[in-house]
């Protein structure tokens, strides 16, 4: 089935309309997309809605997703955007789909995840190295609103994969045997088929292993079971469990690309995963610092609001920042999968290390501001809690912070030698939100390439940046303090040891991926400063106040002792939070309307 036909059926369009829909263009087609989510989703402060906070926080209480919640998603035919064009889906870039997906998540991470992104990750596989067969059925499976999930993790070797021990034997006649077990795999009991990771060979070493993809009504049910789910404390609605099989037979058709891959595969459907995951949970944040600013505007303290207070406006200033860089870093990364398809592996790692890490200390300083009322499961306050809870998942798993920071250290040397200070700057067009951009390359993502645009145009912007303000002036300053920080980072980086430049590097170079990520980020905040002050569409995003506040965290996050900013860019900046709030607009990169 074609998303034209199921997109109809679920909202009786005409063929007039999906014709309208399919010739108009990238930016219209998902402006129009997350207007129907919105919309469809309804006012979340609305007791009466099905999908209000209060409802899907009852729903979280039941450790269950919501009934209503999916019911909707199926309607919408959700899964859709996770389906190639070319292959009768919605998917054609990734910071579009992320764009869709953080509408989802600002209402409850476990009905994001537990819906679709579980789905999205186990696809990408598919669609990166699957044969045209492979690719075929698991669109159709989709499009009928089916679920697949991805099979890597084992308890005993987290995410060592190469120690993975679960096997897919072969068979005499052709074909394998599936044996073994696999543990906390999301929806492992509601998928219509699994990606699996998988010895091929009992030799040591990454070609070992390869990737495998069984589709349930395929497999003799005798041969395989579901193993019992697990109680999480986040994400508790989400189906974690795992699965056993006992030499269950599968045909030589199940191998997804070459067999003695899997690393390597698992390596490139990451750069996608990696990038795309955690600027969807921004979402989340955005729903904790909007219900934080609605009680300190409300609560009064000291004969005057929270709001009044200036330790509170710094707070909800700053989480705002935090959100507004961890957008613009995942922007770029997302972007770079279609436009630096070679340089994605370290972006990606990047962004999935830092921007979880930054979401989750700007919620934990929100907190403070709510006080006891963070704790509370139920009511006004009950979805930052919830969130709060749920949030830390996404920096766990198959992708976890040490192994993204183990997928950066082994490169920092070879990018010291050939690529920052001496490398072209990344195309304008990364920076860009709404531009459109070609088709997602699958086959062009590599493992590394020594080349690193985004770093390259932090130096150049040293050069080109303007300083006739006091903010602007401010900017400058902070870039020039960037550009030594890369500086040492790359004296640095090229006397690493041997063993400091592999995954059982020293604490010093774990440290030099956070710094080094720290950078990407500033790189990406000025980048998309520049971009919106050539454009001027967006008046907030084009003055250079909220860019220096965002850089003066940066710089505080890396331990620089920075001067104070000009009074104009705190101002401004709340400014915003408070304008934002009040017009029901998120507080991403793209201002987008909000039902509630």
């Amino acid at each position: 089935m074609r998303i034209g036909t199921a997109a109809q059926a679920a909202h009786g369009a005409s063929a007039a309309s999906h014709a309208e829909y399919e010739h108009t263009g990238q930016e219209a087609r998902v402006a129009a997309r997350v207007a129907e989510l919105e919309e469809r989703l309804g006012d979340p402060t609305d007791e009466r809605n099905a999908l209000s906070y209060t409802r899907l926080l009852e729903a979280d209480e039941a450790g269950e997703l919501s009934e209503t919640g999916e019911r909707l998603l199926d309607g919408l035919v959700l899964n859709a955007d996770f389906v190639p064009r070319a292959l009768g889906g919605r998917l054609e870039r990734i910071d579009t789909l992320v764009r869709v997906m953080r509408q989802v998540f600002r209402r409850d991470i476990s009905l994001g995840l537990g819906y679709g992104v579980t789905t999205f990750m186990a696809s990408v596989n598919i669609w990166t190295t699957g044969t045209d067969e492979q690719r075929k059925r698991l669109a159709g499976l989709l499009l009928d609103n089916g679920k697949v999930s991805v099979a890597y993790h084992e308890l005993a070797h987290g995410n060592d994969f190469v120690r993975n021990e679960f096997e897919a034997l072969p068979r005499d006649g052709g074909g394998y045997l599936l044996n073994g077990a696999k543990q906390v795999i999301n929806n492992a009991d509601r998928a219509a088929a699994w990606v699996l990771f998988s010895r091929t060979d009992p030799a040591p070493g990454s070609r070992s292993h390869s990737v495998l993809y069984a589709e349930q009504a395929e497999l003799d049910p005798d041969t395989y079971r579901v193993l019992p789910r697990y109680a999480a404390v986040g994400v508790r609605g989400c189906h974690l469990s795992g699965l056993d099989f006992d030499h269950s037979p599968v045909p030589a058709t199940a191998l997804v690309g070459e067999e003695g891959k899997g690393v390597e595969l698992a390596l490139r459907a990451f750069q996608i995963t990696r990038s795309a995951v955690p600027g969807m949970a921004l979402g989340a944040t955005d729903t904790c610092l909007r219900t934080v600013v609605r009680f300190a505007l409300g609560r009064n303290l000291y004969r005057r609001t929270v709001m009044e207070i200036p330790h509170a406006q710094g707070t909800l200033s700053d989480a705002f920042l935090d959100l507004l860089i961890c957008d613009s870093l995942s922007l770029t990364a997302t972007r770079a999968v279609h436009l630096l398809p070679d340089e994605t592996s370290v972006y990606a790692a990047a962004t999935k290390y830092l921007v979880p890490k930054v979401l989750n200390e700007a919620m934990h300083s929100l907190s403070i501001i709510l006080g006891a009322r963070s704790y509370t499961r139920e009511g006004e306050f009950g979805i930052f809690q919830k969130h709060v809870r749920d949030l830390p998942v996404l920096s766990l798993g198959h992708a976890g912070s040490a192994a993204c920071q183990a997928t950066i250290i082994p490169q920092l040397s070879r990018l010291a030698r050939r690529a920052w200070f001496s490398g072209a700057p990344a195309p304008d067009a990364l920076f860009r939100l709404r531009d459109d951009l070609p088709e997602i390359p699958f086959d062009r993502l590599a493992l590394a390439s020594g080349r690193d645009g985004l770093s390259a145009s932090l130096v150049a912007a040293v050069d080109e940046l303007p300083t006739d303000t006091a903010e602007a002036c401010a900017v400058h300053r902070s870039a020039m303090r960037m550009m030594d920080e890369l500086r040492q980072i790359q004296e640095e980086s090229l006397a690493l040891l041997p063993l400091d430049r592999t995954a059982l590097a020293s604490p010093t170079s774990f440290a030099l991926a956070d710094r080094y990520s720290v950078l990407l980020a500033a790189a990406s905040v000025i980048g998309v400063w520049r971009q919106a002050a050539l454009s001027g569409d967006d008046a907030f995003l084009a003055d250079p106040s909220w860019l220096a506040a965002a850089l003066h965290r940066l710089e505080r996050r890396l331990g620089h002792q920075t001067p104070a900013l000009p009074d104009t860019c705190e101002a401004r900046v709340h400014e915003e939070v408070l304008r934002r709030f009040h017009d029901h607009r998120s507080y991403d990169l793209y201002n987008t309307p909000l039902a509630g």
